[in-house]
């Protein structure tokens, strides 16, 4: 029997389904804790301070996902939380870094997470086999040229093959969500996909449904595909510097040994809006003790001092994601973050938030618009919009939509699983023609 893998391995969360040879489809699941179970695996790696043992030093081995994200909350010494690697793909400036003395590649710390995930699929639902279709953005974060994309496509390739997996196949993210659209039409449809996921928001315009299938290659079945590099940490970034940093020091200011008035330097608060920079900062913290010196208003440097030094920086990103998530359902709500010595509380409303976003949203609507353009596809033409990934749940992203194509014509589901469900569809289907 052949097994059909389909990996989202995403920048804040993955997710793998297998299709067998019956065409059934198997989504894995994860623990969380006791209570719950998910079916999308945080894309983090967590690596422990070694300890001292004798004359030698002890390190545990690398954890991922969920059960990373529960160690380095419980540790009471902090070690490295590594987040968003999919974000560093095509970016030649990280081949390495150093943990706690010891240097890793950027392939092995994709390895760590796809292991721990594969292996949990290995467990529910027997081996996998050794091909796997894997989503990939149509534009990488960075990725300003063909060898900068050729590059992220290398690295991931390499750190699946550590993995096992003897064959490695690629396909855009939005065509992996199409055809876990298309698979339960009973007539054909022209579908534009939207897939927003942490670091890109993907579009593809694709004829689905059991006729486009029969007759139609997947290259004739695609008519477009366009990609920016932005979606939900861009959000999360916003948050971050309307509500958090101004409580941390930005825009305030310091005297000068001449007294002359000086604000703050912005980089640091820059750093603070992508939380997996925030490790950078603690190299800065003698750079932040001056400047709390030279203050104006020493207390908000002390709080920004306070969160680098405790490594808060995954638990205040994830107050600002519950706030978005908040705002998504409802026209105001309340920022907190309360961290013992530490107490920021802001009323936000949606309608701010949106404000802030403005410009994100505006290179959303373009992209949509160069890809209806490119493949010369008139917007009244497309019979449905499928909208997916975290982000599609924020109102001001699907009304983007609502006034393009109608209310009526746009659909969301499976935020978290259609892009794996569909690759391995995809896998399923290509492996069907090559054997016919």
């Amino acid at each position: 029997m052949s097994r059909h893998v389909g990996l989202d391995f995403g920048t804040t969360n993955s997710s793998l389904a297998i299709v067998d040879d019956d065409g059934s489809v198997a989504v894995t699941t994860f623990r969380v804790d006791a209570d719950a179970v998910a079916d999308s695996f945080r894309s983090v790696a967590y690596f422990d301070q070694p300890r001292k043992q004798g004359m030698s030093m002890i390190r545990s081995p690398a954890l991922a996902g969920p059960a990373a994200s529960a160690r380095y909350l419980q540790a009471q010494t902090k070690g490295r939380l590594v987040q968003s690697l999919k974000s560093f793909a095509a970016s030649s400036h990280f081949t390495t870094t150093n943990i706690f003395g010891k240097v890793y590649t950027f392939e092995h710390l994709v390895a760590v997470i796809v292991k721990a995930l594969t292996e949990e699929a290995a467990a529910q639902h027997g081996p996998l086999g050794p091909a796997i279709t894997v989503g990939r953005p149509v534009t990488f974060v960075g990725a300003e040229d063909g060898a900068a994309d050729a590059f992220a496509i290398q690295r991931l390739t390499s750190a699946l093959e550590s993995c096992g997996f003897s064959s490695v196949r690629f396909a855009y993210e939005p065509i992996g969500a199409a055809y876990s659209y298309g698979r339960e039409l009973d007539r054909d449809e022209l579908v534009l996909i939207a897939d927003f996921g942490g670091g890109t928001s993907d579009f593809s315009i694709v004829r689905v449904g059991p006729e486009a299938r029969a007759t139609l290659s997947m290259e004739e079945r695609i008519l477009g595909n366009e990609g920016v590099a932005l979606a939900g940490d861009s959000f999360d970034a916003c948050l971050i510097r309307h509500l958090v940093s101004p409580q941390l020091g930005l825009d305030s200011s310091i005297r000068s040994s001449l007294g002359k008035s000086l604000p703050v330097p912005s980089w640091l608060f820059s750093r603070l809006e992508r939380w997996h920079y925030l490790s950078f900062l603690k190299a800065e913290a003698g750079r932040i003790r001056s400047l709390i010196a030279q203050a104006d208003e020493p207390q908000k440097l002390e709080a920004l001092l306070y969160i680098v030094e405790n490594d808060l920086g995954y638990d205040l990103h994830q107050a600002v994601q519950r706030t978005k998530v908040n705002l998504s359902a409802q026209a105001s709500t309340t920022f907190s973050f309360l961290e013992h010595d530490l107490t920021i509380v802001q009323e936000v409303a949606r309608s701010d938030f949106e404000d802030w976003i403005q410009p994100h949203l505006a290179s959303v609507e373009s992209c949509v618009d160069t890809l209806l353009t490119s493949a010369e596809v008139s917007p009244d033409r497309i019979d449905r919009v499928f909208l997916t990934g975290g982000s599609s749940f924020v109102p001001a992203v699907r009304d983007i939509f609502y006034r393009r194509f109608g209310a009526d014509r746009v659909e969301m589901g499976d935020e978290f699983t259609s892009v794996a469900r569909g690759l391995a569809l995809l896998a399923a289907e290509e492996y069907g023609r090559h054997t016919r």
